[in-house]
Parts: structure tokens; sequence; C-alpha cells
């Protein structure tokens, strides 16, 4: 009897252990899931990312997207301004934005975090509110036929006319006159890219010796080639022919002739170039921007205006890169389309010189000793006197001026 106790004691004993065992192989297994599950699900921190060699702090000028919100992979979720460009700051994964780590306005760095992401499927939570809508529609229709069985609209009428005489009665309170002879200020913040335009434009005063000669462009030609011409290669080409074309292709011509214009000086030496990026520049909400039309010598009209006006949207879209604006040998700036007319643009170190566009009005002037009315541009040259004597930029401007005035002689150019 005590043998049979004791084998009793001894099986339970062992099934106990067997079932501990199991126990344990479970629970660890359920640790190893659960560990597996958080680290797929852990949220992630993003950091401001780099933005170029010569950049390493900027503004957080908005955020796209606030805590709760979802986003796909790659979308932008805030927006950096730096001295050059706008930086995207995308997400790297989808899920949900959780917490934000900086403010709008506050300078961050690179490297520095930025905000927190919770890994997921983004738009899973927009998706299930349309069924409540689809249960509240219900109650609704069901709800329609009950007005018309108790048919007293008389009552809604008199509330509806009672509530348009109180709002007759109780008018909002009119807002203060502005009061005359005022004197206000306001104080608004210099954008990081207008403090570096400024940087830029008074360290070109105090660097470059810098001197301006003018000229006088007939438009005649210029304007009867691109009245004859512009449709046909609008509805071809879906390119507008303008003027800027014919300028940039005269320049680059000249610029082979004198290159001088085309230099730079780099310490001690002048560094001449045998080829022509063209800075172009643009007017955007920020500032003054010069995306550059790289290798303009081999382009022709066509491809000049279709690189000036793809730059020029990028500009004013504010997705120019930093290799859209690196480099350029001469600049092109055309205050004619504000209606300037005459003016003398700074150069835009370290090159040497820009040319100055106007606009066009229509001035007597003696065309074989008869005087008639031509449409007139004049144009300006500033360049730097420590590379460019008085003979050689007078030279290079009326070269300009007689390529634009017969184009012909373009074609003919060496």
């Amino acid at each position: 009897m005590l043998s049979k106790r004791i084998i009793a004691v001894a099986k339970g004993r062992a099934l106990s252990t067997q079932y501990m065992r199991g126990l344990g192989a479970v629970t660890a297994h359920t640790r190893r899931a659960q560990f597996h599950s958080s680290r797929l699900l852990q949220a992630e921190t993003v950091k401001v990312p780099q933005m170029a060699e010569s950049i390493t702090e900027g503004t957080l000028k908005s955020w796209s997207k606030q805590v709760g919100d979802s986003v796909e992979a790659d979308e932008e979720v805030a927006t950096i301004e730096t001295d050059k460009i706008d930086v995207a700051v995308n997400a790297p994964q989808s899920g949900k934005i959780i917490e934000l780590l900086a403010s709008e306005e506050d300078t961050v760095t690179v490297g520095q975090d930025l905000f927190v992401l919770e890994p997921g499927e983004a738009g899973a939570s927009s998706s299930s509110p349309p069924p409540p809508k689809e249960e509240e529609s219900k109650p609704k229709e069901a709800e329609k036929p009950a007005p018309a069985q108790e048919k007293k609209p008389e009552p809604k009428k008199e509330a509806k006319k009672e509530s348009k005489k109180d709002s007759k009665k109780e008018p909002a309170a009119p807002s203060p006159a502005p009061v005359a002879g005022a004197r206000t200020e306001t104080r608004v913040k210099m954008n990081r890219m207008r403090l570096r335009i400024a940087e830029r434009l008074k360290e070109s005063q105090n660097a470059a010796a810098s001197l301006t000669t003018f000229n006088e462009i007939d438009m005649s030609s210029l304007m009867s080639m691109r009245k004859k011409y512009k449709d046909e290669i609008q509805k071809e080409h879906d390119v507008k022919l303008g003027f800027m074309s014919a300028f940039a292709k005269a320049c680059a011509l000249a610029l082979k002739e004198i290159p001088s214009a085309n230099a730079s000086i780099e310490g001690d030496e002048i560094v001449y170039r045998d080829y022509v990026d063209l800075s172009v520049a643009v007017a955007t909400p920020k500032g003054l921007v010069t995306p550059v039309v790289r290798n303009i010598e081999t382009m022709n009209f066509l491809q000049i205006e279709k690189e000036i006006a793809f730059l020029g949207k990028k500009a004013r879209d504010g997705k120019l890169t930093l290799e859209d604006m690196a480099g350029g040998t001469f600049t092109i700036s055309n205050g004619g389309v504000f209606g300037s007319l005459y003016g003398t643009p700074i150069i835009n170190l370290p090159q040497a010189a820009v040319l100055g566009m106007h606009a066009i009005k229509e001035k007597p002037v003696v065309v074989d000793g008869q005087i008639v009315i031509r449409p007139i541009m004049v144009v300006a040259l500033t360049y730097d006197h420590r590379l460019l004597d008085g003979r050689e930029a007078v030279t290079f401007l009326v070269k300009v001026r007689d390529y634009v005035e017969d184009p012909r002689k373009m074609l003919l150019a060496p």
C-alpha cells in the first residue's frame, strides 16, 4: 500500500515538472514574440537631414503635418529654410506623427531630433469613419416622414422670422475705424535667404571695382522675328519665344570674343573659361535667385528658352537645389519685365560682369538722315575693372548690341 502511494506521488511530481517546463517554453516564446512585435512598432525619431556641405543649420518654417496625422513614405512633413534653398523633410516610412520636437521659426541644426514617427500603415485610421456615416444616414431617412405627418411648418417659419428679427436687432460690433494720421510700425524678421542676399550684395560692392557702361539697342528686327515665328514655335514645340534667348545667345558669342568678361579672380590668379554657364536672375517672393543654364554656348534659341522657363518655374515654386544655383560665369538680369528704364546691376561675385536688360520704349532716332520711331532698349553692363578695361567692356556691349539688332549675324558667328 505504501509503495503504491510513493509511486503515485512520484508520477505527480513528474507531471508537474513537465507542465512547468512546457509553461516556461510557452512564456519564453511569448516574450520573444512580444519583443519582436515591439521592435516592429518601435517609434522612430527623425532627425534634421544633411542639407549641403556649407549648410549646417536652418530655420524651421512650417510643419506640413501635425501630431496624430498619418503620412506616407517620402511624404513631406516639414520645411526648413536655409540661406540658399528650402529643404523638405520627408517621412522615412509610412506611419503616424506622435510628437513634434521643434516649433516653427526655431533654428535647427543638422542631426537634431525633429519629430517622432510611429511606423504603421498610413490612412488606416482615416478608413474607419465612413461606416458610421452610412449608419447615421439610415436614421435620418427614417426621420424624414415624421415632420410630414406632423404638418407644422408655421412655427418653424415664425421661429425663423423671430431669429431674423433678433439678428437685425443685435448687429455685430463694428470694427474700429482707422485713425487718420496714424504712425504705426511693423517689424518682420528677415528670412535667411534675404540676409544672405544682403550679405552677398554688400560683399560685391566692397570687393569689386564696379563700373557701368550703357548702350541702346534697336529691337525692331528681333521683335519682327519673334512676331513672325512665336505662334508656330508655340504650337510645334510648346515653347514661348521671348527675348531672353536672343540676349543669352548674343552674350555667349560675345564672351568667346572677350574672354576676360567670362573670367574670375581666384587669389592672385585669373581663371579663364572656354564654356559659358549663364546665371539668370529670377525674382521670387523670398528674394532674388540666380539659377544657372550650363554650356549655353552649345544651345539654340529653343533650348535656351526651355531651360530658362524650367528653372524659372522651379525658382518660383521654391524647388531649386544647390546644384541649380552653383557656379555661373556671367549673369543676365531683366529688370524690363517690371518696367525699369535704366539701372546699374550689381556683379554676382566671383563673376566679372553682369548684363542688365530694361523695358522697350519707342523713341525717335535718326536712320539714314531721317527721324523715325523705333523700339529701343537700354542695356547696361556692370563690370569688374580689376578684370576688364573700359575698351573690352564697351566692345563686349557693342557686340551684344550688333547681334541682337540683326539676329542673322549669330548664324554667321565663328
